[in-house]
This record gives structure tokens, C-alpha cells and sequence, in this order.
């Protein structure tokens, strides 16, 4: 199963086992204001941009946490707050039996699971395990098969709202798993996220995010290509984007997130495309979207032209900019 977990990552109901208790309230609010008594540790894996400000949510309502980082500085953060560092997924699992998961690819979360340091090693049973990366759906599934082999539950709970939503605690979760343990699920995602919703079985919270995502990349495109169209006209910027955010064009790209430097403070555009949400990982989660869209016959036009889109912008050096960069590549590319 391992190798067949890494063939996948290349390329692109569960029994309820806790008896953990649940919150009886409804509300986000009261969620997080539960009592310490359920604040044991929590295992934390991937504190990097997004990681990091998640965990750190964590924190302040009171989680003592267990975090590791492939790269140990992105760890400093924790070490010099009193929170535990280990050296590997397994020695997480050892000390939490609840653990989040915040990584980059397919393979790393496979490798973080499955790997021979992996949290499937020292994992006991009843374990709560939340993968909040962006991956493939059928490495989710294949991932939470074999979680159950070992007595523990595995939910996928990727993240909608970028690095602001996530030190602002404004995330939206799309969680996938047994519905009984969402409960348990949302106690520690509530306190990240402003938005937790239940999305089905495994693998339907990817899914829902792969498809934001495709919508996500198609709408900033559109964005840009209408700003640079508009300021090759004459219009001013600022101008511009009033227009469009009082009008039916309106969408997040442009009246949130606007790609173009100097119509908005506070956004990767007016910091030379710096944070946010890269490039690369954007083209990552199209090609995703490119994966399912092909193994479910679903025509995509646009959605393969963005993946295309964003593919050559990685090509031309844009990779670690945020995506709203596409507005900057369209500038320049004067050969279109």
C-alpha cells in the first residue's frame, strides 16, 4: 500500500474508533471555549506560512502543542514559546493523539504518514488525524485506509483563505471524513477557522477545495487580464477596479485580492508579490484539478488553460511570488 501511496503522490464509512468527548454546543464560539480538561497536547507538522499562524491560533486558545518542521527554524517560533519540538512525524504521534498535518504536496504528506519516521509508527489507537494540505483526493482516501489499519481515524480538511484568513483565524475548513467525528474534528478547527464545513467521506474535502482553487486561479486571471486590458485603454487603475466592484464583474479577485500594485494596501500586489499564496502551489493544485478532471471524463477548457497559464509562469522565474503575479506576467509578456 505504502509504495502504491507514492506511486500516487508522484503522479499528481471508517469505524469511530476515539472515545474522545465531544462538544455538546453548536457554535464555533463555543467550541473553542471549552474547558482546559480537553486541552491535552496537539501534534502540529508543518508550520510554514500557513502552518505557522495556524498553529500559533492553536496556542491562544490554550492547546499546549507538539510540532516538527522539516526545516528545524520554522520551529523557533514554538521552541522559544514553550511548546515541544520533536524531530520526526513519529516522535508528534507518540506524544499527541490529536494531530494536524499542514503540508505543501502529495508526496510530503505520504511521507509524513507512510514514511519510515512517519506518524503511522508510533500512532496509538483513537487517534484523531487532520490532514489540512492540499493533495490528491485518492492519496486522502488511500492515506485513510491506512490509518484505519492501525485503530486511528483520518479526516482531510483543506483550507480555503490564505495566509491573512489564517493569522486572523478566518479560515474555511472542507472537511472529509467519518461524520461522526467531526465534532471532535471542528473543536480544534474552529479555533482556526471561521468557517468549518462538513463535506461527506473522505476525500470530498479536497475535492471541494481542488474545485475552489480551479475557480480561484480562472477568476484572478480574468482579473488581471481585464485590469491590463483596461489600463492599456487609458482607464486609471483605481478607477477601474471601482468600476468593476460595483458592477456584475465584481468577484474576489478584485475587490479582496486586486493583482495590480497600488489599487489596494494590505495585499501581495502592493508588497511586489510577496506571502500569499504562491505560484507554484496554485499550479499544483490546477494540475490536481487537471488529475480528477481527467479520471472523471470532466471537461475543464478554462481550468487547463489556467494550470497551462500558471505552469509557464513558473517557467519564466515566478514560483515563489504570490498568484495574483499573473497580472505582472501578463504585463511583460508583450509577445502575446
Amino acid at each position: 500500500m505504502a509504495a502504491s501511496l507514492r506511486l500516487r503522490g508522484a503522479a499528481s464509512g471508517l469505524r469511530c474508533w476515539s472515545q474522545r468527548p465531544r462538544p455538546a454546543a453548536a457554535s464555533l464560539a463555543a467550541v473553542c471555549s471549552r474547558s482546559m480538561a480537553s486541552k491535552t497536547p496537539v501534534g502540529f507538522i508543518g508550520v510554514g506560512n500557513m502552518g505557522n499562524p495556524m498553529a500559533k491560533n492553536l496556542m491562544k486558545h490554550g492547546y499546549p502543542l507538539v510540532v516538527y518542521d522539516v526545516f528545524p527554524d520554522a520551529c523557533k517560533d514554538f521552541q522559544e514559546a514553550g511548546e515541544q519540538v520533536v524531530s520526526s512525524p513519529a516522535d508528534v504521534a507518540e506524544k499527541a493523539d490529536r494531530i494536524i498535518t499542514m503540508l505543501p504536496t502529495s508526496i510530503n504528506a505520504i511521507e509524513a504518514y507512510s514514511g519510515a519516521n512517519g506518524i503511522l509508527k508510533k500512532v496509538k489507537k483513537g487517534s484523531l488525524l487532520i490532514d489540512s494540505s492540499t493533495i490528491d483526493p485518492a492519496v486522502s482516501k488511500e492515506l485513510a485506509k491506512e490509518v484505519e489499519k492501525v485503530g486511528a481515524v483520518f479526516m482531510d480538511a483543506p483550507v480555503s483563505g490564505g495566509v491573512g484568513a489564517a493569522r486572523s483565524g478566518n479560515l474555511t475548513f472542507m472537511v472529509g471524513g467519518v461524520e461522526d467525528e467531526f465534532a471532535a474534528a471542528k473543536e480544534l478547527l474552529g479555533c482556526m477557522g471561521s468557517n468549518v464545513v462538513y463535506c461527506g467521506a473522505v476525500g470530498t474535502g479536497q475535492a471541494a477545495k481542488i474545485c475552489n482553487n480551479m475557480l480561484l486561479a480562472i477568476g484572478m486571471i480574468g482579473t488581471a487580464e481585464a485590469m491590463n486590458l483596461g489600463i492599456r485603454l487609458g482607464l486609471d487603475p483605481k478607477l477601474l477596479a471601482k468600476i468593476l466592484n460595483m458592477s456584475s464583474g465584481r468577484c474576489w479577485s478584485s475587490d479582496t485580492y486586486n493583482p495590480v500594485p497600488g489599487v489596494m494596501d494590505g495585499v501581495p500586489s502592493a508588497n511586489n508579490y510577496q506571502g500569499g499564496f504562491g505560484t507554484s502551489l496554485m499550479a499544483k493544485d490546477l494540475g490536481l484539478a487537471q488529475d480528477s478532471a481527467t479520471s472523471t471524463k470532466s471537461p475543464i477548457f478554462l481550468g487547463s488553460l489556467a494550470h497551462q497559464i500558471y505552469r509557464l509562469m513558473c517557467a519564466k522565474g515566478y514560483s515563489n511570488k504570490d498568484f495574483s503575479a499573473v497580472f505582472q506576467f501578463l504585463r511583460e509578456e508583450e509577445t502575446f
